[in-house]
């Protein structure tokens, strides 16, 4: 098995924006462990037994629920609690379980961040590929600096499923994803851009990276809770312009 190269990165805080809500929260992050690269074609391929075009490419048209399958056939395979149960197309996480796992939005923006305040860790077009550079198809991963935890392609290159709900009152059962793509303009490769997917949907320009980290709690972890999820599918007040939420 190809091994998936670990990053161990510290408790801290980090600072949400949720730009429809306009709310703004902070969370308290315990240490957790993150992937170095995204998920590769090489790694992807040889858990799962399928063939490989761009061994170290990003993994894409990747769903978020095959993401989820791949974190807990990882798991399995080292001998490790998976942290995902499914019940049909329902996903619970067990976020006591120390198995691999998709980062949450918190952990997943403190770790690219890994310290800057900007939008971006570094020169865009030192730490990232994107539109600037002209590229149709993602590249190979550590080919830009990494950011300041050692952490490569967290901005650019492909988009990275994380384990959160989107917006669930205006778009039900979509999951978030983080960073970027290599033919996206600078203001999408942001620290702080959100933009989210059906579950059951991939595009060639997504892909995931694997984290690690137990919580106490296992309804609530990293920024994340199973409540609050529930408080944000209601939507209680004024309709924003143009949508109407989901019956």
């Amino acid at each position: 098995m190809t091994d998936v190269e670990m990053r161990r990165i510290g408790a801290g805080r980090v600072t949400l924006h949720d730009a429809r809500r306009r709310i703004r929260r902070d969370v308290e992050l315990e240490a957790f462990e993150i992937g170095v690269y995204p998920v590769t074609e090489d790694v992807f391929a040889e858990m799962l037994g399928i063939a490989v075009s761009h061994p170290r490419r990003p993994v894409v048209e990747v769903s978020w629920t095959r993401a989820i399958r791949f974190c807990n056939a990882l798991s399995e395979w080292e001998g490790l609690d998976p942290a995902y149960r499914f019940d049909g197309t329902d996903v619970t996480w067990d976020a006591d379980s120390d198995g691999f796992r998709l980062p949450t939005e918190a952990e997943w923006e403190f770790a690219c961040r890994a310290g800057s305040n900007a939008p971006q860790y570094g020169p865009l077009d030192e730490v990232a590929w994107t539109a600037l550079d002209g590229v149709r198809s993602p590249q190979n991963v550590g080919g830009k600096l990494p950011n300041l935890n050692g952490l490569f392609d967290t901005l650019g290159n492909v988009w990275e499923w994380c384990w959160d709900l989107l917006d669930p009152a205006r778009y039900g059962d979509y999951r978030v994803f983080r960073g970027g793509g290599f033919s996206d303009d600078a203001w999408s490769v942001r620290a702080s851009v959100r933009r989210g997917g059906a579950p059951g949907g991939g595009a060639d320009d997504i892909g995931f990276r694997v984290a690690r980290g137990a919580s106490d709690d296992p309804e609530r972890a990293q920024g994340w809770s199973l409540s609050a999820d529930r408080e944000r599918a209601v939507q209680d007040g004024p309709l924003p312009i143009g949508w109407t939420p989901l019956r």
